[in-house]
């Protein structure tokens, strides 16, 4: 399940029921008007902030969703798994715009530059990829960890990337 609270009062405002397993994975929307949740069970689901309905239920995925991240203009959503792949949806058909391949194993984390060209996404093999969010091609690959890459995140102004991982760097 995923859970919505108020955080000024710490009351829960709905209970979002629909995976079949855990859920690994939760964003908002750029409007908070929808959320986005990744779950083990493969699918990404979106949902309506204020009703607690869903919207749409993306499938694709051959494994878990590990993370789910929409990009800045709110059109896009990507989600990375564990079968080494990155997947762009459009947000308001739910249909996939393109697959990103070029991981060697599970992608951990997924995220947009500011701008909304770039994406990167972190692995298990230890690397970070950037991706031509418009093409799908692979625009750069950055080594330097000694393990698993869990998280990538875009500086606000889209020049510095950071990049956390298991070897504690």
């Amino acid at each position: 399940t995923v859970h919505l609270w108020n955080v000024s009062s710490g009351h829960e405002l709905h209970t979002l029921k629909g995976h079949l397993d855990s859920v690994s994975s939760v964003c908002f929307s750029p409007d908070g008007k929808t959320l986005a949740s990744g779950s083990n069970d493969r699918t990404v689901r979106l949902w309506n902030v204020f009703s607690g309905h869903e919207l749409l239920t993306l499938r694709g995925h051959p494994s878990l969703v590990t993370s789910v991240c929409f990009s800045p203009d709110g059109k896009t959503l990507a989600s990375g798994s564990r079968g080494s792949t990155v997947r762009l949806w459009d947000v308001s058909s739910g249909h996939e715009l393109r697959m990103l391949r070029g991981h060697s194993s599970d992608v951990r984390s997924v995220r947009f530059s500011p701008d909304c060209k770039t994406l990167a996404s972190g692995s298990d093999d230890r690397t970070v990829r950037l991706w031509d969010v418009f093409s799908g091609h692979e625009l750069r690959m950055l080594r330097g960890h000694s393990s698993r890459v869990y998280s990538v995140c875009f500086s606000p102004d889209g020049k510095t990337l950071a990049s956390g991982s298991r070897d504690h760097t």
